[in-house]
């Protein structure tokens, strides 16, 4: 008799390119509902869902559903006639975000979000060159692509417009914890950089950013890196600019976006808004400052996106916040976050595997190490902890350039029973009892 996943696997091969990856390849799980944080399999069985943050406020949400149903059911169109819906959400959006930014162009997806973002900052400075992170992945457009060493060191390499700075890590970074000053430290790699492009010619459009370095391994940059970094660039002529796409929305609790973890007196040139914004709704937003905007239009060329801002959307974006602010989101991301990182940073004391834990809210890194001096990525071990969470009802991923950190960004209604469930999974794995 046929195994059941055999149909699935024969429907991947005949339909679905082989470079689309799934998780857990080697025994994928096919998912055919979801609830809060909850995936259920074809055959009923529930996993924890720690690795979509996607499903901002939760899969399903009954406010979310109605919201894309009611609007469904009156009109959904471009954004070339005039509807309450986007001047709302425009506004909604702005008052979560310093008063500079106050322009927004509406899109569908964080690719398209961080591909225009480019174009902004082409425009204002009439510079080419954009300094990113090392291990940054910014999007799947070629434009993102070719800023995105996590992707192009494995396909064309690095173009000449494009500078890569070490990242912010100081756990095993090029500058760690016992550095006196890394903040200094990591932002002159930066005015480095700068500078040697300037003698090869070179002008800086932007300094690219995610908030918080995910692929490149769930990365906290210490407090007052964007405000020095932002300060060698503005100098060059360039503009911030902030991706949120991972991070924003009130993942890390104490604040709605995560930029500002580094403090009051920063804020970047332009944001970029992707996946949570839309619930798992294929939704994107870029916010920028209005001198920035108007250097844009200034070019005579429309400026045009079929889907971006339609009432759906929008009314499925106002939803979303709707539901951050009804069930205190987040600050449930603060609450359970640090209760998480309690009980992980306890495994770490028991578990000499686990050579960091670091995060804010609900977006936590578990650094799996060989040995702690060395801090040699444990990566087969990691690929083991997650393949066998798998097997005991968790998801989780794993991330970071050598793909032994674990990644922890699930639902903003992820609670303290499911942070001391996946604690005591994780716990009895690495003891040998499961």
């Amino acid at each position: 008799k046929r195994h059941p996943t055999t149909k699935r696997i024969l429907l991947s091969d005949t339909c679905h390119s082989s470079s689309c990856k799934l998780f857990f390849s080697n025994d994928p799980v096919k998912i055919v509902k979801a609830k809060g944080q909850y995936m259920y399999d074809e055959n009923g069985r529930r996993y924890l869902d720690c690795i979509n943050n996607v499903a901002h406020v939760g899969h399903c949400h009954p406010d979310i559903v109605k919201a894309a149903h009611e609007q469904n059911q009156l009109l959904n169109t471009n954004s070339r006639y005039l509807h309450d819906n986007l001047v709302d959400y425009a506004a909604r959006l702005s008052k979560t975000l310093p008063e500079k930014l106050c322009i927004f162009y509406f899109l569908n997806s964080g690719s398209e979000a961080n591909d225009l973002a480019l174009r902004l900052a082409r425009q204002y400075t009439n510079h080419e060159d954009v300094v990113v992170l090392d291990h940054a992945y910014h999007g799947h457009l070629t434009s993102l692509i070719d800023i995105s060493p996590y992707k192009f060191r494995n396909l064309e390499g690095q173009k000449e417009w494009v500078h890569v700075a070490p990242i912010p890590d100081t756990y095993r970074g090029l500058y760690r914890e016992d550095h006196e000053d890394p903040v200094t430290a990591y932002a002159d790699e930066v005015k480095n950089i700068i500078e040697h492009a300037h003698k090869r010619g070179r002008k800086i459009a932007a300094f690219f950013v995610e908030s918080l370095p995910s692929v490149g391994g769930q990365i906290i940059p210490p407090a007052g890196y964007f405000q020095k970094v932002a300060e060698h660039v503005h100098k060059a002529g360039g503009v911030f600019i902030a991706d949120e796409i991972q991070v924003g929305f009130g993942r890390v609790g104490k604040h709605f976006w995560a930029f500002q973890l580094q403090g009051e007196d920063f804020i970047p040139d332009i944001v970029t808004m992707g996946k949570p914004i839309g619930n798992g709704h294929p939704l994107a937003c870029v916010a920028t400052t209005k001198e920035i905007a108007e250097a844009f239009t200034a070019t005579g060329v429309e400026y045009f996106n079929t889907f971006g801002g339609n009432p759906v959307s929008c009314a499925i974006g106002l939803a979303v916040l709707d539901v951050i602010e009804k069930e205190h989101l987040q600050a449930c991301a603060t609450e359970v976050g640090n209760f998480l990182m309690k009980l992980l940073k306890e495994q770490q004391i028991k578990h000499p595997i686990i050579g960091d834990v670091r995060g804010c809210g609900l977006f936590i890194g578990v650094d799996l190490v060989k040995d702690q001096e060395e801090r040699t990525p444990a990566t087969a071990e990691a690929e083991y902890l997650i393949t066998r969470l798998k097997e005991n009802y968790v998801l989780l991923s794993t991330d970071g350039p050598g793909r032994n950190v674990l990644k922890f960004k699930p639902p903003m209604c992820f609670n303290m029973e499911d942070a001391n469930f996946v604690v005591e999974t994780i716990d009895q794995i690495l003891t040998g009892k499961k």
